[in-house]
């Protein structure tokens, strides 16, 4: 039986023990796919604007995509996907209201309503998936919950900046510790395995959550001093990470948890682009530094945390399996490959055209991941290239309270 680097018993304290006596009835598996198709459609449109970004012909041809290319992966597709594992996981029938207002307010931004609506129901997402926290700190505090909470409190702040009227270049370490801070503190529950982690560690893993927190706040007015801060934090994080992690020994062993442990250390690299950036170059807003940014950290490391999770983790919340198959690597690698070639490249040494083909291959290969996983689902003993290793299962949905991320 194939076990998954981040199934552990310990990681069933957090959050399966948040549902509490009376629990008012949840939505059935229809509905959580219903949620997950609104965070595709997000997916779907910020891709669109990401081909009007990069100056190629795109499926809609609209302004409006490209302007809210941003919010809509990072709140509409992401922050709904987030939202709705936190759901699963606190076992609580209002909490299914944030991954609705996140995919609702992402459907907003590209509808021809008012883009305060949409911006309007992110907010309300956001302060919702605080609620969702403090329901898991109140059953069981913990460390690893307390850096959670500072990343959707840096969410939060972004949504309402934003609402406010304050560009996205400005909020982006706000919008990159939402993510990066939300999956820390996952990776921070899920290596107690691991026989560094220990108070000690768990210690520096908040000191170092604060210091990326604080920085973030200095950096919005007094970015001189804000952005080195910001840097400094980033790169210890990836320390940490890279020392404590129960991924830099996994990626020895074979199937699903080797997929896995690569895909998790290959995003951890790039979370160095993106504080070498902030600590040698301070505030970016623009040009290709700011892309090299923006996309090392929401492409090479976010998408790479999905791409290693899903296959444990979309089981759980739709009760259908997604086996592990090695065909998982093509779009995983593609990804790497391109960005590689968009940012060190491209960006580095100003060959637009790179910019361009690597955002392309980008989006193929989020996409070639996407159709991977649905016909995974929906083809689960597959064949040919799909076919799934010999001897492989897949866990029990009752046994994974991971974060897709």
């Amino acid at each position: 039986m194939t076990t998954p680097p981040t199934t552990t018993p310990g990681s069933l304290r957090r959050t399966g023990s948040a549902r509490g006596p009376g629990s008012p009835a949840r939505p059935n598996v229809t509905a959580r796919l219903g949620f997950l198709l609104l965070g595709g459609i997000a997916l779907l449109a910020g891709l669109d604007g990401a081909l009007l970004l990069l100056g190629l012909a795109a499926p809609i041809d609209a302004v409006r995509l490209s302007a809210v290319h941003g919010p809509l992966m990072v709140f509409g597709f992401v922050g709904t996907v987030v939202a709705l594992e936190r759901a699963v996981a606190v076992r609580r029938g209002w909490a299914y209201f944030a991954p609705g207002l996140f995919g609702g307010g992402g459907i907003a931004l590209i509808s021809p309503l008012p883009v305060i609506v949409g911006q309007t129901a992110l907010v309300a997402g956001s302060a919702l998936l605080l609620a969702i926290y403090a329901e898991i700190w109140r059953k069981q505090g913990a460390v690893s919950t307390a850096v959670q909470v500072l990343g959707a409190l840096a969410g939060l702040m972004a949504t309402i900046f934003w609402l406010r009227g304050i560009g996205i270049p400005q909020l982006a370490p706000l919008l990159i510790l939402y993510l990066v801070l939300t999956i820390a503190g996952e990776r921070l529950e899920l290596s107690r395995i691991s026989p560094t982690v220990n108070r000690r560690a768990e210690g520096w893993m908040l000191g170092i959550s604060l210091n990326l927190s604080f920085g973030s706040v200095v950096a919005l007015v007094w970015p001189v001093a804000g952005y080195p801060l910001l840097g400094a934090g980033m790169l210890a994080l990836v320390g940490w990470l890279f020392r404590h992690d129960v991924a830099t020994r996994l990626v020895r062993s074979t199937g699903l948890p080797r997929y896995m442990a690569g895909c998790l250390l290959a995003g951890y690299g790039w979370l160095l682009v993106v504080g070498g950036i902030w600590l040698l170059q301070g505030p970016v807003y623009s040009g290709p530094a700011y892309d090299a940014l923006m996309h090392a950290v929401f492409l090479g490391f976010v998408m790479s945390m999905i791409m290693a999770h899903a296959p444990t983790i979309l089981p759980a919340v739709l009760r259908r399996p997604l086996p592990y198959r090695p065909v998982m690597y093509l779009p995983a690698v593609l990804l790497h490959v391109s960005l590689l070639a968009r940012v060190l490249l491209g960006d580095t040494y100003g060959w637009p055209v790179l910019v361009q083909w690597g955002g392309v291959f980008n989006i193929v290969a989020v996409l070639l991941f996407v159709l991977i996983a649905v016909l995974s689902v929906l083809l689960p003993n597959g064949t040919g290239l799909l076919a799934a290793p010999r001897g492989t299962t897949v866990p029990s949905s009752a046994a994974l309270r991971g974060s897709l991320l």
